[in-house]
């Protein structure tokens, strides 16, 4: 098994207990390597104190390039775009702007996710070059009420000590197997 499969396997692991206990918004895979194509697939447990979603939102970070919502039935789906904080190039091409949000609704009542039902979300793009943890800000917005699962924690604090911990994806120094997407 390479060094990447070991990484992305134990970083997984780690987050899998306490993703399920609490039920937050979280990533299917919470580890990619840098500067490669990513998938993410963005789950979501439950509504919001028994009332169903209407609405995902989530804020893409910095470095994380070329995002592209995927389409799901019963919901329409937007971006809001605008000027990069840090510009990328891909394929020859510099790009200034980029996607900032992207934002899942239901399409009328008979297409929001009831409480006790899971969901996922997907989008795709770029990680950054360099290794880190990125933190994707998302917000549920529901029949009453919503939950902002937007927290970052400070420098050394634990993640799981948050209300309302942001989706982490952890960029890993490693040489991806296929390349980046397109």
């Amino acid at each position: 098994m390479n060094r990447f499969a070991m990484q992305l396997i134990a970083a997984c692991a780690c987050s899998l207990g306490a993703s399920a206990a609490f039920s937050h918004v979280t990533f299917e895979d919470k580890a990619a390597a840098a500067g490669a194509g990513y998938r993410g697939v963005l789950r979501v447990g439950h509504g919001c104190a028994g009332a169903p979603t209407t609405s995902i939102t989530v804020t893409i970070p910095a470095g994380f390039n070329a995002a592209q919502p995927l389409v799901k039935s019963g919901w329409s789906v937007s971006t809001k775009v605008g000027k990069l904080d840090q510009p990328y190039e891909m394929h020859g091409t510099k790009y200034t702007e980029g996607v900032q949000e992207i934002t899942w609704t239901a399409k009328g009542a008979e297409n929001a996710l009831p409480d006790a039902f899971a969901e996922e979300f997907i989008f795709r793009g770029t990680t950054p070059k360099k290794p880190g943890t990125l933190w994707f800000k998302v917000v549920q917005a529901c029949e009453k009420g919503s939950n902002a699962w937007v927290e970052v924690p400070s420098a050394g604090q634990d993640a799981h000590s948050l209300k309302f911990p942001a989706a982490s994806l952890e960029v890993l120094d490693v040489q991806a197997a296929g390349g980046h997407a397109h």
